[in-house]
């Protein structure tokens, strides 16, 4: 791409985000407080970049604030609606799992009685300009084929903690209709989005520190302490107008918002992650309810589907490694008509069965002035066609797909705080005519695609407490994705070349 075109595009996009953040600040301006508050922020006193290397890659201290259930607080403001001995308590003990992360230097809390008490409230935007290489095909209004900016997603959350053990992160979403019109046949925009409710507690084992807890929620991996699983990995922001490869794995998101999970976990002396999860699918009327479209899943599940996690995280000082593994056994029953013309929502009786196995590992090292983190992660699924095969939907009973992700990033910076972000990303997997198409030679295609990302963000508040603190913060960032290969071709691969340029306001 040209500069004078990049140029061009980045001065279209700073007319639309200066109007919307004079709207935000309009908004911030005249709304309650309870209502515009980072809630995690406030409730635990310290500014984003003590949890986050980069919005949303967390720190050890971010995971173990996870892992406790949004429970920790030392803030500002009481941690929850009741006054108690335990919530006095509760930063002392986390200060005490978490030796090793002890360089934060937290000042004591006061007495939690002594606070006031504001409910964990917060707001997400993201206000996107995407640039394909290729124009967009016949775009619906208000879309233009190519250049659009687009305020999408918009977020409200529910984040921290409900009494002393127990806490969420629950989050409603909007996401502005694609450039094709709406995405099903309902008109969702409003969804129900990433949500996980946990109690947690601790307790010894002899000589050993032990974490355990109960997570509920409604998207496999979401729960998950680490950013190489598929609920939080990168992109953490990505346009919602450009095409993306068409095949993934069941667990990178199949089922997520379709589906509602209860399990258990624990975390032995701070090294030994274990959880065992159980989902079942919501059924057609629950999951139009919540907003979520029943037909952007495969289908229902049959059952309880298991997912399991392992991970072993040793540390030392700056140091901090994660190696690990993960997986998910689905039985779907696909849908009769996803394009319920004919008003069913019936599955046939014959079901496809999907097992996924991921490996993966994360290292992270916290210099003077800096972060650098990498990642790593394959996934690897089986999948049993027998109702696909049955209905001639698949031309094979048996394939495999393949899912890979390898990345690495560097924080730069408290304050003013820069983030360079690279990601090489491989999908392969069996040819199959009847699922993927037929190349112009007549042979079964692939769901192969491959290719790259790269992201420059800027978080003008990383450390610090910015001049809004504790109620915003923003994250600028430029993406660049390049496809070698999209949907089992090169042929025109590149032109779903994306230019994702955006800003993210949290309130």
């Amino acid at each position: 791409m040209r500069i004078d075109t990049i140029v061009r595009h980045f001065r279209r996009f700073a007319v639309h985000a200066v109007v919307a953040i004079v709207a935000f600040w309009l908004t911030i301006g005249f709304a309650p407080e309870a209502q515009a508050l980072p809630s995690f922020a406030r409730q635990t006193g310290q500014p984003c970049g003590t949890c986050h290397t980069d919005f949303p890659a967390l720190t050890p201290y971010g995971r173990r604030f996870k892992l406790l259930g949004y429970t920790t607080g030392g803030g500002d403001y009481r941690t929850t609606p009741f006054a108690s001995k335990t919530a006095n308590d509760v930063r002392a003990e986390y200060n005490k799992l978490l030796g090793y992360a002890a360089s934060v230097k937290a000042p004591p809390p006061a007495g939690d009685g002594e606070k006031e008490y504001v409910p964990p409230i917060s707001m997400m935007a993201i206000v996107g300009f995407t640039h394909t290489q290729a124009p967009l095909p016949s775009p619906a209004d208000p879309y233009n084929p190519n250049d659009n900016t687009v305020l999408s997603p918009f977020s409200a959350f529910f984040g921290g903690a409900i009494t002393d053990n127990v806490g969420a992160f629950a989050q409603v979403t909007y996401n502005a209709p694609p450039a094709g019109g709406f995405g099903d046949p309902f008109g969702h925009t409003w969804t129900w989005d990433n949500t996980d409710v946990r109690f947690a507690n601790t307790t010894k084992i002899g000589s050993l520190d032990v974490v355990y807890g109960l997570t509920a929620n409604n998207n496999p991996t979401v729960q998950d302490l680490w950013n190489t699983t598929p609920a939080w990995s990168f992109p953490y922001a990505a346009s919602t107008l450009a095409n993306t490869p068409g095949t993934h794995t069941q667990i990178e998101g199949g089922f997520a918002a379709h589906v509602g999970g209860v399990g258990a976990y624990t975390f032995i002396n701070d090294l030994l992650y274990l959880e065992l999860t159980g989902y079942k699918t919501l059924s057609f009327s629950q999951q139009n309810a919540v907003g979520t479209d029943p037909f952007g899943a495969g289908g229902l599940l049959d059952g309880v589907a298991p997912y399991w996690r392992v991970a072993l995280e040793p540390h030392s000082g700056r140091h901090s490694l994660m190696i690990g593994a993960f997986g998910m056994n689905f039985d779907v029953h696909p849908w009769v008509d996803t394009s319920f013309a004919s008003w069913t929502s019936a599955v046939m009786p014959l079901a496809d069965r999907f097992n996924d196995i991921g490996f993966d590992s994360q290292y992270q090292y916290q210099g003077d002035n800096y972060w650098v983190t990498l990642r790593g992660s394959y996934i690897r699924e089986f999948q049993r066609l027998d109702a696909s095969f049955a209905s001639l939907a698949s031309a094979n009973p048996t394939n495999l797909v393949n899912s890979l992700h390898l990345q690495a990033s560097v924080a730069y910076g408290g304050d003013n705080r820069v983030v360079l972000t690279g990601q090489y990303f491989d999908i392969w997997g069996t040819a199959d005519a009847n699922l993927y198409g037929v190349d112009t030679n007549g042979l079964a295609m692939t769901p192969n695609s491959n290719g790259w990302t790269a992201e420059i963000a800027y978080i003008p508040f990383g450390l610090s407490k910015s001049f809004g603190w504790p109620w915003f913060n923003a994250r600028i960032g430029l993406q660049y994705t390049y496809y070698n290969k999209f949907d089992g071709t090169t042929v025109g691969a590149q032109d779903n070349n994306t230019m994702f340029l955006h800003a993210w306001f949290a309130m």
